[in-house]
């Protein structure tokens, strides 16, 4: 992987330190810290060790997790050492973040395999090569073999029930209903972890998602108390999209890191397909290109939204930050083959196919006749009717391939199907749906 250099990243000749403070404010990425002018003096004092946790409760992570990752990336680009957790023993507990009930306990097996999946998708997106070499690690190796009584007498006494009952994520649960204590001690096994990576690594630095705070500062906390040393925290705020709904969501669900559970053409779409309203924000959030790149990027969403030149950036650039610049290019070629911008013919198969998963489609049994267009178009789902399909052929907006037809009761041939699977329908200009022989 290539990671730009951090005077190409900032933009300026500033420090490093005071760059990439500047840079995240600049971002819009700091939601709180502890006492800023000190966190500064921290940074300054050379390379540090910092770290972002990850509990594993699925098999992947998804674009919300990208967030606070892009900042852990961009902290390792001006010179700092990222440690990333996957949390193999708080994933075993739940954090009450957030929620209003009690999360679903995965079994240890499971959860230790989603660990390993994880591992491997952070692999791809720090450098764990060099001076400053990201660091993996997992809290199941220091919390499984502590003793609860070790663990009370050690840990617990040094937590003040009253200031947990404070925590938001604890409030807000006992005002909906309640909390058991295994997600009420989750605060605590979180505070762990930043005490014995400051023991083990020298971490002295905790980051994460703004939801996150009342967790982070029970760890700064407790490294004061038990170790009497500083440690810092510094929360991202978290994304949501202009309409008020929750970034990284869609009517289908998550947008996953991991190309099996959301494809690479997904993935790309839903950059591309974004908010012209939400843009800005998330070329600011995600993008290392310089500030002077992103406000020529800025100015073309005002002065001309209609050519989404930010939008295609946007998704140019995150969908090769996760997929690799190969992938990124296919899908990229794909969106403009499905909507007649260049050669749909010239798309290979397994990129094909993945576009085309993501689309309304209908089947045809091979050697079955063809129906007609206005039948197949109904089938997907794309018109409510054949009436209204057959008006569509009327006014020439009914395409095969993306070539025009101009007759009712045409039929695909053959020869229409792209890698003897695939026919590709549109209505108008933006409507897409797939036929499949199968």
């Amino acid at each position: 992987m290539d990671f730009p250099r951090a005077g190409a990243l900032f933009g300026h000749d500033e420090p490093v330190t005071t760059a990439l403070l500047e840079d995240l404010k600049w971002r819009k990425s700091i939601a709180q810290t502890t006492e800023f002018d000190a966190l500064a003096k921290f940074l300054d004092g050379g390379s540090r060790s910092l770290y972002l946790g990850f509990d594993p409760t699925a098999p992947s992570l998804h674009i919300g997790n990208l967030v606070a990752l892009t900042v852990l990336r961009r902290f390792q680009l001006a010179g700092h050492k990222p440690i990333a957790l996957v949390g193999g023993a708080t994933g075993l507990v739940g954090d009450p973040s957030g929620r209003n009930s009690e999360r679903t306990l995965n079994e240890v097996e499971v959860v230790n395999e989603w660990v390993e999946k994880i591992h491997h998708q952070l692999v791809g997106f720090l450098d764990f090569s060099g001076s400053n070499a990201a660091i993996m690690a997992n809290n199941l190796d220091w919390t499984a073999p502590v003793s609860a009584i070790h663990f009370l007498r050690d840990i617990g006494k040094h937590f003040s029930v009253n200031q947990m009952l404070s925590k938001d994520s604890v409030s807000s649960r006992l005002e909906s209903g309640g909390i058991s204590y295994t997600e009420f001690s989750y605060q605590v096994l979180q505070a762990f972890d930043y005490l014995e990576l400051n023991r083990r690594e020298d971490c002295s630095l905790q980051i994460g998602g703004s939801d996150q705070w009342g967790n982070i500062v029970a760890g700064v906390d407790l490294i004061r108390r038990v170790e009497g040393k500083a440690a810092h925290a510094l929360t991202i705020p978290l994304l949501t999209k202009a309409d008020g709904s929750k970034f990284g969501k869609t009517a289908d669900g998550s947008i996953w890191l991991d190309p099996n559970m959301t494809s690479p053409y997904a993935f790309f779409q839903f950059f591309l397909n974004s908010d012209d309203r939400d843009v800005e924000q998330l070329l600011r959030t995600f993008s290392f290109k310089s500030h002077d790149e992103l406000e020529d990027l800025f100015d073309s969403l005002k002065t001309n939204p209609g050519a989404r030149e930010a939008h295609r950036a946007l998704a140019r650039e995150v969908t090769t930050l996760i997929h690799g610049s190969e992938q990124a290019e296919k899908v990229e070629n794909a969106a403009k083959a499905l909507f007649g911008q260049s050669e749909i013919r010239d798309l290979d198969e397994s990129t094909l196919e993945s576009a085309l998963k993501e689309l309304p489609r209908t089947t045809i049994n091979r050697g079955s006749e063809f129906p007609t267009w206005v039948d197949l178009i109904t089938a997907t789902g794309v018109v409510d009717s054949k009436s209204a399909a057959r008006r569509v052929v009327k006014e020439g907006g009914a395409y095969i391939n993306n070539v025009k037809i101009s007759v009712e009761d045409h039929k695909p041939s053959l020869d229409d199907l792209m890698h003897g699977r695939f026919i590709v329908l549109r209505k108008g200009k933006r409507d897409l749906a797939a036929v499949e022989v199968v």
